[in-house]
């Protein structure tokens, strides 16, 4: 899953990244509302976790500029403002969720979770491909009731070709969503990561998963 955090203060924003980058999520974020609209116009995420109350341009015209031009992203606000009719404003403006501050970072965690659920139209935590086990809560892959010692690059790669089984991945799109904006990214690193996931799988006796369309990306056949 990569986020995007839009959040002015520096402290929560700082903890957020520091959280979720611990649990292998690609994480851009900022504390500016202009410099964060830029961010969600121009790349793709999972979900983007957005505060009210920002320099250069407020969450709620944030959220409006992304629907006014189609842009189908999760957005969940997460704001001090806890009266009922900022809840409603930021719902009827688009948002997919609302959590107000003080909040649990493990509530946050399994809202973001529900999202991307609700976004694939999958309803359990677990997704199953023939003896491969993907915990989305806990970030693990079992094989054979054995857990794999994935980096979260590798996790990342097979939670995507998982959550889009039966669909091309193209490699553009796999790197936008396991790295950060900030890295630096060649195609020959992403090779690398699939290379040693697919050699892992193997070794655990998982079937011949990951498969390779030369020229477009990967994908996973339906189960």
């Amino acid at each position: 899953m990569k986020l995007l955090i839009i959040e002015d203060s520096t402290r929560l924003r700082r903890s957020l990244t520091a959280g979720f980058s611990r649990m292998g999520y690609a994480i851009d974020s900022t504390g500016d509302g202009k410099e964060g609209l830029s961010y969600a116009m121009i790349n793709d995420y999972d979900v983007i976790i957005l505060d009210l109350m920002l320099p250069s341009m407020d969450g709620l015209s944030i959220l409006k500029e992304l629907r006014d031009n189609k842009k189908k992203t999760n957005v969940l606000i997460l704001s001090a403002k806890d009266q009922v009719e900022d809840r409603i404003a930021g719902l009827n403006l688009g948002a997919d969720d609302y959590l107000t501050e003080p909040f649990s970072f493990d509530e946050l965690h399994a809202r973001l979770l529900t999202l991307m659920r609700r976004m694939h139209d999958i309803k359990s935590p677990t997704i199953t491909i023939y003896n491969v086990i993907i915990n989305t809560i806990m970030r693990e892959v079992k094989v054979n009731d054995s857990i794999l010692n994935l980096t979260p690059k590798e996790y990342l790669i097979l939670e995507n070709l998982a959550l889009k089984q039966g669909h091309i991945i193209t490699y553009a799109s796999l790197e936008n969503n396991i790295y950060t904006s900030l890295e630096a990214v060649t195609q020959n690193a992403l090779e690398a990561h699939v290379s040693a996931l697919r050699k892992k799988l193997k070794h655990a006796g998982a079937c011949d998963l990951l498969k390779t369309k030369r020229g477009f990306g990967y994908y996973i056949d339906k189960s």
